[in-house]
């Protein structure tokens, strides 16, 4: 019994010893203080929803009403001035939803953009409404046309040897400035360009290529290419978006606002992109920093307002692979040993 009395004394001693006595108020210090940043670091998390939120509630009101106001102007507009004050609206919207990226969910982005998409679409056919018919064009062109190459060859057609190729434009083009859109479709194995003068802040639709190198030397307003198969595209800056439908086989080089890509595979997109690029229902596709140089392309980065400092390449969003954690399998980056393409 004294023994046991003696150890259950010593136990107690060794408890209340000077030196345990100060290493109880160093662990409690050290709980309080995880506690502490523990509700710090929940408050942080808070507040930074919370900004998110408003960020994007500020979006989408800003975004609601201003797309009315576009929508009111291409509807109501009767002059090309109203359909220019929309185009600046447009292009405002873009540069909002360009800003916003970062913030917003996948779904609020993609509506955002298609709603863009649908304007852009209805401004394209309101200027072509009200152009003004030129007399006689048709009957000009099919005399230089009789003059010069033959326009009744099929897609593909060799070109005499000596005379240049002159495949169909996608709608009729009467003059600088006479159209808003221009572009090339049902073309095969041929090379096809377009000058500064000819691109200046138009919208381009290139459709149904095969086998064709397309060189556009100019600063676009916009650029689609849908339905192309082993195409090479050189483009110069585009002063909002670029899209890619059903495209395969195919190497584009491209500076914009924003790239979108839909059910586009094996393809290879040297890129310079302000925001970032969307990938839906894709795969194969790789990416690389944009490499295309030509006489005059600084002069056409200024008029298209994109900042060549800010380059997004290989920050992709793919709308169907939603794992945040794991890279997506439907895109990559082209390695380096595989970027050193001659453009000419």
């Amino acid at each position: 019994m004294e023994s046991a009395g003696c150890s259950a004394a010593a136990a107690n001693g060794a408890i209340g010893s000077p030196r345990d006595r100060s290493m109880v108020p160093e662990r409690l210090q050290r709980r309080e203080q995880e506690r502490q940043l523990e509700v710090e670091r929940r408050k942080q998390k808070r507040q930074n929803e919370e900004v998110e939120e408003e960020k994007s509630d500020f979006f989408a009101a800003a975004f609601s009403r201003e797309q009315a106001a576009v929508g009111e102007l291409l509807k109501s507009g009767e002059s090309m001035e109203q359909l220019e004050e929309a185009a600046a609206r447009l292009q405002g919207l873009q540069k909002l939803l360009n800003d916003s990226v970062l913030f917003l969910a996948a779904y609020d982005l993609r509506q955002a953009q298609e709603a863009l998409t649908r304007l852009q679409a209805i401004l394209a056919e309101r200027r072509q409404e009200l152009q003004p018919k030129k007399r006689f064009a048709f009957k000009t062109r099919r005399k230089d046309a009789a003059s010069g190459t033959k326009v009744d060859a099929g897609p593909g057609a060799p070109a005499a040897e000596g005379v240049p190729t002159s495949p169909p434009p996608l709608k009729e083009e009467g003059g600088i400035g006479s159209s808003f859109v221009c572009g090339f479709s049902n073309v095969e194995s041929q090379v096809l360009e377009k000058r500064a003068e000819e691109l200046h802040q138009r919208d381009v639709l290139l459709t149904d290529l095969s086998k064709c190198t397309i060189k556009l030397y100019g600063n676009p307003n916009t650029l689609r290419l849908a339905k192309a198969r082993r195409c090479t595209l050189l483009c110069g800056p585009v002063s909002t978006s670029v899209f890619l439908e059903d495209c395969s086989d195919c190497v584009l080089a491209v500076a914009c606002q924003q790239l979108r890509v839909h059910t586009t595979r094996d393809t290879r997109i040297f890129l310079q992109v302000t925001s970032r690029a969307i990938v839906e229902d894709c795969s194969g596709i790789q990416f690389a920093p944009y490499t295309w140089s030509y006489p005059g392309i600084d002069k056409d980065f200024e008029g298209s307002s994109l900042d060549r400092s800010r380059n997004n390449w290989n920050d992709v969003d793919d709308f169907n692979w939603l794992a945040r954690d794991m890279a997506s399998p439907n895109w990559s980056i082209l390695p380096e040993e595989e970027r050193m393409i001659q453009w000419d």
